[in-house]
């Protein structure tokens, strides 16, 4: 049976999710006879310890001492200012790297740690989970085939129940930064298409002291692609129904919706009607546990070298550049046209 080590830093809440979905990837990744294991670290030393303990992993009490002791692997699931050093360091290490989104705080900063992965033959992997989740495969799947015909429309929507600490949103670099950003991301992924310019707005009618930090809890993009396609992008801190995550596709042909199933966080106003009966999802980890798996398991393929990168840093990276846009309509209030190139 061969051993794949894995190294985790960072055992907050994503990085506590992706500690167990690695330490369930044992039997799942067969044939082939592959063991997972897991080694981690963290500064919070006695949570870190902790997680181990419960996983039957081994904690290291640094990311030198992490990246010295022989591993397949490095899973970066830290805050976004420590990524670029953490990608760097696990290039250099010559293994290949998974990185939570974004690669960096900024898209400049960004581009640099792509011009390094490069030079240095680095493999990375971002941690854009939605491109692993059912519905959204099929849902390009069903496009790629031609079953939609031409898309004239595309809906996003992500709605979070209940907003996180204001601590949090005052670094997050803005709604579109931090919740469309997957979205944006999607929409590329799943047209194959550049969206060129986006048009903002948003508003703020929950806690005052989230617009006191410079965000908004509630926003809306227009975005247009580059073969003129139109789409909209909203996002709301404040959906009490439930975490609500949908896309719907309109083709000349036929229409889909992904999250449209009994979990979703709506009701119908129309009289007899009881779909959807299901208990909503409360937030991203329910919505996405699937999907956050399946992802993981795809970063062992790469290591293996079964699978091509399922989403590079460049990828990520241009996800990013239409999240800056909609950051700065948003704060302008006329559209930005996206940037496709940011110099080094």
């Amino acid at each position: 049976m061969k051993d794949v080590i894995l190294g985790l830093v960072g055992v907050g809440r994503i990085g506590v999710m992706h500690a167990n979905n690695i330490a369930a990837l044992n039997g799942v990744l067969n044939p082939g006879g592959i063991n997972v294991r897991l080694r981690l670290t963290d500064v919070a030393e006695d949570h870190a310890r902790t997680v181990a303990a419960g996983l039957g992993a081994e904690f290291l009490p640094s990311v030198e001492a992490l990246l010295s002791s022989g591993l397949d692997g490095l899973v970066i699931a830290t805050g976004t200012a420590t990524h670029p050093e953490l990608i760097k360091a696990g290039v250099d290490a010559g293994i290949p790297v998974f990185c939570e989104k974004p690669v960096a705080l900024n898209v400049a900063d960004a581009v640099s740690v792509l011009d390094y992965v490069r030079d240095n033959n680095g493999v990375v992997q971002i941690g854009h989970q939605r491109r692993f989740d059912a519905g959204y495969l099929e849902a390009r799947r069903a496009f790629q085939a031609g079953e939609l015909g031409w898309i004239h429309s595309l809906r996003a929507v992500t709605c979070d129940m209940a907003p996180p600490p204001v601590e949090f949103l005052a670094s997050s670099g803005g709604l579109f930064r931090d919740c469309s950003v997957h979205d944006f991301d999607i929409l590329r992924w799943l047209t194959g298409r550049e969206i060129v310019e986006v048009y903002a707005r948003g508003s703020n009618n929950g806690d005052p002291a989230i617009g006191e930090v410079g965000d908004v809890d509630t926003a809306l993009a227009l975005v247009t692609f580059d073969d003129g396609t139109v789409g909209t992008v909203s996002a709301t801190r404040y959906n009490g129904a439930g975490h609500d995550v949908r896309l719907e596709i309109q083709g000349s042909r036929r229409s889909l919706m992904v999250g449209l199933d009994d979990k979703t966080a709506i009701a119908s106003a129309e009289p007899g009607v009881g779909f959807p009966a299901g208990e909503p999802h409360k937030t991203f980890a329910e919505r996405f546990d699937q999907a956050y798996r399946s992802e993981m398991e795809a970063f062992v393929e790469l290591i293996l070298g079964r699978r091509e990168n399922p989403c590079t840093p460049e990828d990520a990276v241009a996800a990013s550049r239409v999240a800056d846009a909609a950051q700065e309509s948003l704060a302008t209030g006329v559209p930005v046209r996206v940037a496709q190139k940011v110099a080094s």
